[in-house]
């Protein structure tokens, strides 16, 4: 098998679950990407991604208690796995070494 590859929506939604932590939930993953990027997410969009990357191993989920807030549902919380962890390293080298390739980006003392 090749090596894997993220899609930038599939990286923004690994990358959100690692730094949601213990609040990484599909509507909480929804509202930081509006609120931090103000960027329009859809959360089926969000949701299937979160199942992707599920099945590719980067993330596992668990199901959390029951709210009032929700109605008496209950939220899937994903943590991020340390192949996922792997993954975010791995990409966020890669973005480096050719962002270092554009003199205007370069910051000066690097």
């Amino acid at each position: 098998m090749g090596k894997e590859y993220l899609g930038e929506f599939e990286e923004l939604i690994l990358t959100m679950v690692g730094a949601l932590q213990e609040d990484a939930y599909g509507a909480a993953i929804t509202e930081e990407i509006e609120t931090r990027l103000k960027r329009e997410v859809n959360l089926s969009a969000v949701h299937v991604t979160l199942y992707r990357l599920e099945d590719k191993g980067y993330i596992k989920s668990k199901v959390g208690g029951a709210t009032n807030e929700r109605g008496g549902r209950r939220k899937r919380i994903y943590t991020i796995t340390s192949g996922g962890l792997a993954m975010l390293r791995n990409m966020k080298e890669a973005r480096l070494e050719l962002w270092k390739m554009i003199p205007q980006l370069k910051m000066s003392g690097q």
